[in-house]
């Protein structure tokens, strides 16, 4: 049966230390995302960039029910995560930067984050291709009793890759302790997903494998928070996967230079008005839980941070020579 996640029924209770833990992480992802946008058009990466902004409370509900021992993997928009799992802002820059103080020293780049001391198993430049690993790991905690859990995120357009329905029938029938987490932000790259997907939710594709499905509201870090810990939980207690479909919204384009010509500016717009720290900046407010001068000054805080950081890791040795043959199987 779909579940439809509603936080009003919850009777939920946040004091400010949850807040303050909230808000600093969505800011702290924010400003990362920015930083490496003007890091990329100066020319210090190559490839290509992602940007995670407007999905920030995902990776912050999660982050925050995640122990460092529980396992993850991400998309190439995956930084989000990484952060909200622990990663350093400096070690992530110098990584997206080639340098040798990166979590793969510098080899991983921005699309392939991974950190084993973080559990983050790594991002994934193929769509879907973090599932099954994520499958794999929640195996391994199964098999050696370690109550261990394993979160996987991937977008919308990975729900119609077949090693997705591969992996969801697994976890299934061994009722391991996954939580699967679609993200989903309408647009599988420049395909708009109701164009290629005939379901209204995709949460209900985790019906068909008798999994507990949830859908939520993915812009909203307290609803995310609340069914990520009930998940995480379940998983923990050996009840079984959970497959949850963050509703959310990417307010750049697929990568940095996109022309986005698949969607309008007043769709954009519209979502920017209802984007997660928008939103949960009006809560704090609302709720008494942060004043106007407490949220500015973590912002000032966590801005100085990752300015630090950048430039930390603009001075971070680059490899020599010897590093293209290490780490290679």
């Amino acid at each position: 049966m779909l579940q439809f996640f509603n936080l009003d029924e919850t009777g939920w209770s946040w004091d400010r230390r949850r807040a303050e833990q909230a808000w600093r992480m969505m800011v702290r992802i924010r400003a990362f995302e920015e930083k490496s946008i003007e890091m990329y058009k100066q020319g210090l990466m190559g490839g290509s960039l992602h940007p995670y902004i407007g999905q920030e409370a995902v990776a912050t509900g999660f982050g925050m029910n995640l122990e460092p021992t529980d396992y993850m993997t991400m998309t190439y928009r995956g930084r989000g995560q990484a952060l909200a799992k622990g990663a350093d802002p400096y070690r992530l820059f110098a990584e997206m930067m080639g340098r040798m103080d990166g979590y793969c020293k510098g080899k991983g780049g921005p699309m392939h984050i991974a950190s084993m001391e973080h559990g983050i198993l790594g991002a994934n430049g193929i769509v879907g291709a973090g599932i099954p690993i994520a499958v794999g790991a929640a195996l391994t905690a199964k098999t050696k009793k370690t109550k261990q859990v394993a979160v996987t995120f991937f977008g919308d357009g990975a729900t119609n890759q077949g090693v997705f329905h591969e992996a969801m029938n697994m976890a299934a029938v061994f009722r391991l302790p996954i939580v699967f987490v679609c993200e989903n932000n309408l647009y599988a790259e420049m395909t708009p997903i109701h164009t290629s997907v005939p379901n209204e939710h995709l949460a209900e594709r985790g019906v068909a494998y008798r999994m507990r499905s949830v859908v939520v509201d993915g812009n909203d870090v307290r609803a995310t928070f609340e069914v990520a810990r009930q998940a995480i939980e379940r998983a923990r207690a050996g009840e079984g996967p959970t497959f949850i479909e963050a509703k959310t919204y990417r307010l750049m384009g697929h990568m940095f230079g996109d022309a986005e010509t698949y969607r309008t500016k007043e769709e954009v717009e519209a979502w920017r008005k209802k984007e997660p720290l928008v939103r949960f900046r009006q809560v704090c407010l609302d709720k008494g839980l942060l004043s106007e001068e407490e949220l500015e000054r973590i912002r000032a805080d966590v801005y100085a941070e990752i300015d630090e950081a950048f430039e930390r890791a603009k001075r971070s040795p680059e490899p020599g020579k010897e590093e293209i043959l290490t780490d290679v199987f």
